[in-house]
């Protein structure tokens, strides 16, 4: 996962705007939000599930470079005073600390629009039918029908609290596995599959995106600022219901590892190259940031 992590980062580098001198800073806070930060886990499960269809490095990359900045926009938007209203981010100011929340929100914005426009491009795909399907499949992923869409439903859930398993599931699928399913969904659209391996890799992507969400319920309850890089206790404070409040740490501990396990299982018709994978699953549960 570090060695992606470089990889996308060199990508992001290049594709990234540079500043300009006399140039307002929206150049330099895209740069400040998207590099040198993250697990780039995203990118990392896009370039695992290229591998296995025997896609070209060179286009994985820049498909994981999109989905990052994708993921970072909803990172900066997520954090605005009118969303979550966090100051830190990855371990250092929030966006909207950093400079201010106009450019914050240009910032999500310019992140979004350039993500399509590098799936767009040639250099991610010779074949225009490929970049169609990738721009489709990301723009689902990311919009009313998924990420943004599960963020709405978060918001709306501070007013109306979740009281069920079956609502928090449904909102988290949409806000944080929807993205997971198009990063493991992506190598199969590169490599032109559509045979039961590219539903093995969505199944795959469902169960391991809900342990990975579940793990983030108790770092947030048994994290520190300074592993986790934001602040924890949010959730609770907020009285938000999450997989934890409704569990119990215990139970919500033993359902996040048996869905890693079962998203391991959903990889056998690979044997062992997904190897990356199944080690990601156990991964997300494990990690302690």
């Amino acid at each position: 996962m570090a060695e992606t992590g470089t990889q996308v980062e060199r990508v992001l580098d290049r594709l990234l705007p540079k500043p300009e001198r006399g140039e307002p800073a929206l150049a330099e806070a895209m740069r400040y939000a998207a590099l040198g930060g993250g697990k780039r886990l995203r990118p990392f499960l896009v370039v695992s599930s290229s591998r296995l269809f025997s896609v070209g490095e060179s286009c994985a990359l820049r498909v994981a470079a999109a989905v990052e900045m994708i993921h970072c926009y909803s990172l900066v938007h997520d954090d605005l005073p009118a969303m979550d209203n966090d100051d830190l981010r990855r371990g250092k100011p929030t966006t909207h600390k950093a400079y201010d929340e106009a450019t914050a929100i240009l910032v999500g914005d310019a992140l979004l629009t350039q993500a399509f426009e590098v799936l767009a491009d040639v250099e991610t795909h010779a074949d225009p039918k490929v970049r169609i399907a990738l721009v489709t499949a990301l723009a689902r992923a990311s919009g009313a029908a998924g990420m943004v869409g599960g963020q709405a439903l978060d918001m709306a859930a501070e007013v109306t609290p979740l009281t069920d398993i079956g609502s928090i599931t449904r909102l988290q699928r949409l806000k944080t596995g929807a993205l997971f399913e198009f990063s493991c969904e992506a190598g199969a659209i590169l490599g032109k599959v559509e045979d039961s391996r590219r539903g093995a890799l969505q199944a795959y992507a469902h169960d391991m995106g809900l342990a990975f969400q579940i793990a983030d319920d108790l770092l947030d309850v048994r994290g520190r600022a300074e592993e986790i890089g934001k602040t924890p206790g949010k959730d609770q404070a907020a009285g938000k219901a999450t997989f934890v409040s409704i569990l119990g740490l215990d139970r919500a501990e033993a359902q996040a590892r048996l869905l890693a396990e079962q998203a391991c299982r959903h990889l056998d018709v690979f044997g062992g190259r997904a190897d990356d994978l199944r080690a990601v699953a156990h991964f997300v549960v494990d990690r302690r940031a």
